[in-house]
């Protein structure tokens, strides 16, 4: 079957695009302004990509077309399969029919940590020799890709309660059925689909309705978000993790300088070195170590497991060292996200000064749903940098000004030219960002290496 996928570069998209091709389909697409690491992946595997959505890439006619949640009503593409007649389906409907339906699913939902935690899960699943299928939202080296049908019995997938596609406004994971749920934290977030939060927490009730009796909810416990959920009604067994000792949980994850450590009920289970830092990852390697363990993995299995996971691109991934300064790349977008990986530099990484360089460029920074936390998160930072996108409603210079060492800058050349300059031996660089950000990370690394290279 000749599957084409519109909107095929997008984490999720690229994955749907990967598991079909490796079912046996033809698998083409289309996207526009794509980049690495998701174009690397579709190339790699020989999907060819067309640049944009304009009409006429529907001919020679596939057997089905794949419609992903970045397309609306009235782009060319778009409005040429709706009157072709092609079957089309959302990304999250095709893999729920087509892989889904016979597989112990592993969804890993929350609005922080996700990709993370399903890489981890995929891989201490796969170290345990179960053969899993999954979906992970980023590329996992350990892994090779972000997607794999896998031959055994569990499916682990990034459960993500952004909406599914213009023609289906639920939350992507209600499609899932999941026998083991994962619920990392839960915040406001897609203020561009969700008017608040009571609204995302409707979804994720929604979402527990679907849990069999005989599955598993894992979740963080303390987090009231959470927990308000759960109060709405239960229909399965719960298991609490938490990273710090002194919350009420059934399961600790405690990051140390020596590694990570796992408690039950304040009973160590095991430890590990690894590769990862900070409290935050501490929990997504729980969650990751309890879903492997609901579908069959002993806990000294999967802590060796976590002990060999390098984690994830983009993901406090180090890009390069020059002069004694250190670039790192990261997706954080979300204040409380910035917040919690600046946390884990200093605490894991120990640098002598953090310098950020970031760009509210998701919906809801864009909005300016979180424009007041976007100040207190970068005072973490020694010193930041922050590109003002154009057309953006609100006021960015006054959302900063409470934190004087926070820079506002109109394009990429005046951040580069700043940092490189600034840079000293013992700094630790994060660039922040979910998307693109104009190539900054290349060029940045480049300013840097000539800048050393240069005495």
């Amino acid at each position: 079957m000749h599957i084409h996928i519109l909107g095929i570069c997008g984490t999720f998209m690229a994955g749907v695009a990967a598991i079909a091709r490796e079912a046996g389909h033809r698998v083409t697409g289309s996207d526009r302004g794509v980049y690495p690491p998701m174009s690397d992946q579709l190339a790699a595997l020989g999907i060819a990509v067309t640049e944009g959505y304009a009409a006429g890439q529907l001919t020679p006619r596939p057997d089905m077309v794949v419609v992903g949640n970045v397309m609306t009503r009235g782009m060319p593409v778009v409005e040429e399969l709706l009157d072709s007649g092609i079957p089309y389906s959302s990304g999250p409907e095709w893999l729920a029919r087509e892989v889904l339906r016979s597989r112990h699913v592993i969804a890993i939902s929350g609005t922080h940590g996700k990709t993370t935690t399903t890489g981890l899960a995929a891989w201490i699943l796969s170290q345990a020799g179960q053969e899993p299928g999954f979906l992970v939202g980023g590329v996992t080296p350990d892994l090779g890709v972000s997607a794999r049908l896998g031959s055994g019995a569990a499916f682990v997938i990034e459960a993500d309660e952004y909406d599914t596609a213009f023609f289906d406004k639920g939350a992507k994971f209600l499609h899932y059925r999941p026998r083991t749920l994962v619920i990392n934290n839960l915040e406001y977030d897609h203020a561009d689909i969700y008017p608040d939060l009571a609204a995302i927490q409707r979804q994720f009730h929604q979402l527990l309705r679907t849990v069999p009796g005989q599955g598993t909810i894992i979740h963080r416990a303390g987090d009231p978000n959470v927990t308000e959920v759960l109060a709405r009604g239960c229909w399965t067994p719960l298991e609490t993790f938490s990273s710090q000792p002194g919350v009420d949980a059934g399961w600790t994850g405690l990051a140390t300088d020596e590694g990570y450590r796992l408690l039950h009920h304040g009973v160590l289970q095991g430890a590990t070195t690894w590769n990862l830092a900070g409290d935050h990852n501490a929990e997504n390697a729980t969650a990751a170590v309890l879903a492997a363990r609901a579908a069959g993995v002993d806990i000294a299995t999967a802590l060796a497991a976590v002990g060999r996971f390098r984690g994830v691109k983009r993901r406090l991934e180090l890009l390069g060292r020059w002069g004694g300064v250190s670039l790192y790349d990261d997706f954080a977008h979300h204040p409380t996200a910035i917040t919690r990986t600046l946390a884990a530099v200093r605490q894991s990484l120990r640098p002598q000064r953090v310098l950020v360089v970031t760009e509210p460029r998701s919906n809801t920074m864009k909005l300016g749903a979180q424009r007041a936390a976007l100040a207190p998160a970068l005072a973490l930072a020694d010193r930041s940098w922050v590109l003002e996108p154009e057309g953006l409603s609100w006021d960015l210079a006054g959302a900063l000004a409470p934190t004087p060492t926070a820079r506002l800058c109109r394009d990429t050349a005046g951040i580069v030219a700043a940092v490189t300059a600034e840079a000293r031996a013992g700094d630790a660089i994060v660039i922040m960002s979910n998307g693109g950000f104009q190539g900054i990370r290349a060029t940045l690394a480049g300013a840097l290496a000539a800048r050393f290279a240069a005495g």
